[in-house]
């Protein structure tokens, strides 16, 4: 998993300078490219709480500093309508520590004054979602308390009887991840964000995951693994000792590119042979977060960490 996350670090942080560069703008899509830049956020946030003084890690945050200040950058987060709101939630809670000259602030106000964080019609996990960034944000909002955005959601009411392919994975793990801040709040039944995640609620939802991560391991679904291995971390388990994680995590090893991406989102979306720079580097970028988060934090998270941060240290070096 060292090797893993070594990998998909280095080809991050290599390559993340490319979303605000002058052919990044002209080459890729504006919604992708914004996402991307999101991701990229979300990843350097928990990059920062395991590594701070990672030379890579000031890199990635070098690209996103620019960013944020640019005063360009906010009118692009609502060229998308549907997502527009939530872009620009996002974009104001997960600004690098230390910009507060951006404009990001205004924009979080803006937000704020706009009447969307306040119960509305939307869904459970859309309502979880919100809250998270809006309290990652700091900003006041009327959102119903996590237990019952948890209880009325599709994983907390999966019953026995349900086919398990009535779960959409992206629900799954990003509920587990909103609620146990990506695995750095441990589920705690006097923890208000966590206590949903508790008891046998708790390993319902452990149930439900590791039996989600066997499916997408047999089918080869390499980004929505990753996005698992994590949910398995998130939810207390040892994801290189779960069967399905252990597999979860081979299988990334063993399709990890040379230069640590992770070519595509499934097998069956692998980039070709003949995919020019672009074509790989958008096939490759959310599989490679995705991995690149996932076993940071699991690396960081393990309870035998202290005996793995030498190995560890010359991991987060490799990826200058």
């Amino acid at each position: 998993m060292a090797k893993l996350s070594t990998g998909a670090l280095h080809w991050t942080r290599l390559h993340s300078g490319f979303l605000d560069s002058p052919s990044g703008r002209a080459e890729l899509p504006l919604t992708p490219r914004v996402k991307a830049l999101l991701q990229l956020a979300l990843l350097r946030r928990s990059w920062e709480r395991v590594a701070p003084q990672d030379p890579g890690l000031a890199e990635v945050t070098g690209t996103l500093g620019r960013v944020w200040r640019d005063p360009a950058f906010p009118p692009l987060l609502a060229a998308e309508p549907r997502y527009a709101w939530q872009f620009r939630l996002a974009y104001g809670a997960l600004a690098p520590a230390g910009i507060t000259d951006g404009p990001h602030p205004a924009v979080l106000a803006e937000v704020a004054a706009g009447g969307l964080l306040t119960p509305r019609r939307q869904s459970p996990f859309g309502s979880l979602e919100t809250r998270y960034y809006a309290d990652l944000a700091g900003v006041r909002h009327s959102l119903r308390p996590y237990r019952e955005l948890y209880e009325a959601g599709r994983l907390a009411r999966h019953g026995d009887d349900r086919p398990l392919d009535e779960l959409d994975v992206c629900d799954v793990t990003h509920t587990v991840f909103h609620l146990t801040d990506f695995g750095f709040r441990a589920p705690d039944p006097g923890d208000p964000r966590t206590a949903a995640l508790t008891g046998a609620a708790l390993e319902h939802a452990r149930d439900r995951v590791c039996r989600l991560t066997e499916a997408t391991v047999r089918r080869g679904e390499w980004d929505l693994t990753g996005k698992l291995v994590l949910a398995q971390h998130c939810l207390g388990l040892d994801p290189l000792r779960t069967p399905s994680g252990a597999a979860g995590l081979r299988m990334l090893a063993a399709v990890q590119s040379p230069g640590g991406a992770i070519p595509g989102r499934s097998a069956d979306d692998r980039a070709d042979a003949a995919a020019t720079t672009v074509e790989f580097f958008r096939k490759a970028y959310q599989s490679t977060v995705v991995t690149a988060l996932a076993t940071l934090t699991v690396l960081h998270g393990r309870p035998d960490a202290a005996d793995h941060a030498e190995e560890r240290s010359p991991a987060v070096r490799g990826a200058r």
